[in-house]
């Protein structure tokens, strides 16, 4: 893209960059399960493969591991990864695949990103306008930022909204309130074995299996397990342990 020569030329120049920038946040992956299979890991993995056509740079995968998550994440393909590493037994796990906009194509800015504790995982596809305001709040509060990302933010302040509430489908709602920008967002709870997924702009949809539920950014993640769906509307979130499910606003 050429250097802009004036005034007017740099705002239409960093208007192209922003619209670019949402347009590749938009199209990251995302899939989730939680249910009865004991294969979460491996299943959200298979199902990542299926939404490499959305583009990407980087990928990772977040697993309940007891009372913390297991996160394993990298740049390049993940093509290229086995499904078979990821044979721990669990029944709830989240993975996406990452268009860099906010920090560069790192280890680190991959999603999923974690809480202090490792108790939270989030992946997100969007853009969180005022996560530099958030953050520089958290900081003020103790929290540490392992990344570049504006996604890093949403498991610290689900934390913080906890500290509030025992409800971790309230502590997510309320920690969006503090959002501004256009989002898709799915995190899982290991203390409550809670997944929740929430949406304004970016789709996510809902898959409806025999043994538990998806979540995923495009249909593709999870058609083979199951032809029963649920588009997630604008402003609503859905809360899930793998047994139930309950649709509900966002507000």
């Amino acid at each position: 893209m050429k250097a802009p020569a004036n005034v007017k030329q740099s705002i239409d120049f960093l208007r192209q960059i922003c619209k670019i920038s949402a347009l590749k946040s938009q199209m990251c992956g995302i899939f989730g399960y939680v249910g009865s299979r004991s294969d979460a890991g491996q299943l959200v993995v298979n199902g990542l493969k299926n939404l490499e056509y959305r583009g990407y740079d980087s990928w990772g995968v977040a697993q309940k591991h007891g009372s913390t998550v297991a996160v394993t994440k990298d740049t390049g393909k993940i093509s290229s990864v086995n499904a078979e590493d990821f044979s721990e037994e669990c029944g709830l796990a989240i993975a996406h695949t990452r268009w860099a906009t906010h920090g560069g194509v790192t280890q680190q800015n991959a999603h999923p990103h974690l809480n202090s504790n490792s108790t939270i995982a989030v992946v997100h596809n969007g853009i969180i306008e005022n996560y530099q305001e958030l953050r520089n709040e958290l900081m003020a509060k103790g929290h540490v930022f392992l990344s570049e990302t504006d996604t890093e933010i949403i498991p610290h302040m689900i934390e913080e909204e906890l500290r509030q509430t025992d409800d971790f489908a309230s502590a997510v709602r309320n920690a969006c309130h503090r959002f501004t920008g256009r989002y898709g967002i799915l995190a899982f709870h290991t203390e409550s074995n809670t997944l929740v997924a929430t949406r304004t702009g970016s789709p996510l949809i809902v898959g409806v299996g025999d043994h538990g539920y998806f979540i995923a950014s495009d249909i593709p993640a999870f058609m083979e397990h199951t032809k029963v769906v649920q588009y997630l509307d604008d402003g609503e979130m859905v809360v899930t342990d793998g047994q139930s499910i309950l649709f509900t606003d966002l507000e």
